[in-house]
């Protein structure tokens, strides 16, 4: 995948996420309404729609980030990307941890993203996932019972080499990441032993920026 078709994706991907945020918020908006006013608000059906509207929500906010436009400088701050991620994985048998107390370029929190997204797929039994930054590096460390990964994803990595032919939908995130990595002149090194996994990159200088 060339830089320029990956820009065009990461544009579609943010302009999805933009037109369907609002929408979703709108219907939040009116189940709040709808509970002011019924006799009896909080029955199960207005509360399985209300926790599916905030879980789409959450998804949409983390998916904009993760898959959005690259390069993006603006600071994302510390609390929001904690909150984005853990409001992700609710409900699920992942455990996100953003060990990250200083709020970050935008562009630095997409590879956390991105690396909390791959270590997932070598979780199949859930765990915790951890990211933090210290020297310019991010490391997203994942623990688990059982901690298992496909040799050819994790080859995508190392190699810089994508091709979108190859690759899965619930596995974009290697592709992206693997380009991401690609254009930064940066390799992201893996490490496995026994229940956890390590992924490390080396952030170019702007993204690893402290906030002023």
């Amino acid at each position: 995948m060339q830089p320029e078709q990956t820009s065009l994706a990461a544009l579609i991907g943010s302009r999805i996420c933009h037109d369907l945020i609002n929408p979703i918020g709108a219907i939040s908006n009116g189940l709040e309404l709808v509970a002011m006013t019924a006799p009896t608000p909080d029955t199960p059906e207005m509360t399985l729609i209300q926790q599916s509207c905030d879980n789409a929500s959450a998804r949409i906010r983390f998916f904009r980030i993760a898959f959005g436009s690259t390069g993006d400088q603006r600071v994302v701050p510390a609390v929001d990307a904690r909150r984005t991620l853990a409001a992700h994985y609710t409900g699920t048998r992942i455990t996100p941890v953003w060990d990250i107390d200083r709020d970050v370029p935008r562009s630095a929190v997409q590879f956390g993203y991105l690396a909390v997204l791959c270590l997932e797929t070598a979780l199949p039994q859930g765990g915790v996932i951890s990211v933090s930054m210290e020297d310019g590096v991010m490391r997203a460390t994942a623990q688990g019972v059982s901690v298992t990964r496909e040799p050819s994803l994790w080859n995508l990595l190392r190699t810089g080499v994508t091709d979108a032919r190859d690759l899965r939908p619930a596995h974009v995130q290697f592709g992206l990441l693997a380009q991401l990595c690609a254009e930064c002149d940066t390799a992201p090194s893996m490490q496995v032993d026994g229940d956890s996994a390590q992924l490390s990159i080396r952030l170019p200088a702007v993204a690893s920026m402290p906030a002023l």
